[in-house]
């Protein structure tokens, strides 16, 4: 699916992965919490490094993980239980908390996504009864209440309205301030728009490999690749 991928990824600040169709993008980002490992018959050759930690090591426990390299979907995905319920099973797994600490954490990550106020007053009510975009921002939520320190987010916008889009977004850039995100995206413009840094994956004979990286604005303004300034471009080869 992929070859040749060596990509350095800014703390506290947005990559996006961007690139055609088939090209590995959403593979890619798998690997990085190795949620990659659910998929069958998969296998992952070289090393993904956090800090000083080998991802792929046999040492590594995949929960921790998981917890602190969080993975929102492309399409909302809310429990099919209450808003309050949502928040309360992943905080379940710090069994060290009070009651009134999962409390404050729950609503602290609402807070954070910009969501309390909208539903402080009906927190039992079923998660699915919110809009398209308020349910992603509870998975948001959700992820955050186990205060990870990398968000990883395969095309989160893809199934929402421009206006739940633009809310969206400007959440991520202001959760950069204190996490790394990671972006999946086939919108050129929003990663113009958000993003610091940007790759590009393009799909060569049998594979998916890197062909660009750099900060945002000196990617899509000097593409320095052929393929990515036909991508930005509009054009294909």
């Amino acid at each position: 699916v992929l070859r040749d991928v060596t990509l350095p990824i800014r703390q506290r600040a947005i990559t996006a992965i961007v690139g055609p169709s088939g090209c590995g993008k959403s593979s890619l980002l798998l690997c990085l919490n190795r949620l990659i490992d659910l998929v069958p018959q998969a296998s992952v050759t070289g090393r993904v490094t956090w800090g000083d930690r080998d991802v792929f090591s046999a040492a590594t426990d995949v929960v921790t993980l998981r917890r602190q390299v969080a993975y929102i979907q492309q399409k909302p995905t809310p429990f099919p239980l209450s808003i309050a319920r949502n928040l309360e099973l992943p905080l379940l797994e710090l069994p060290e908390l009070s009651r009134s600490e999962r409390a404050q954490r729950a609503e602290q990550a609402l807070r954070d996504v910009d969501l309390w106020d909208e539903v402080r007053q009906r927190l039992q009510a079923p998660a699915q009864t919110l809009s398209g975009g308020q349910q992603q921002r509870l998975c948001l939520a959700r992820a955050l209440v186990l205060r990870p320190s990398v968000l990883l987010l395969d095309e989160p916008c893809s199934a929402l309205d421009p206006l739940a889009t633009g809310v969206i977004e400007q959440l991520l850039v202001k959760l950069k301030t204190t996490l790394t995100i990671v972006l999946v995206t086939h919108q050129l413009a929003q990663a113009r728009r958000i993003a610091d840094d940007a790759a590009v994956l393009y799909r060569e004979r049998d594979a998916g490999r890197l062909v660009e990286q750099g900060p945002v604005a000196q990617l899509f303004a000097s593409p320095q690749h052929p393929l990515t300034a036909a991508y930005v471009h509009g054009h294909t080869l």
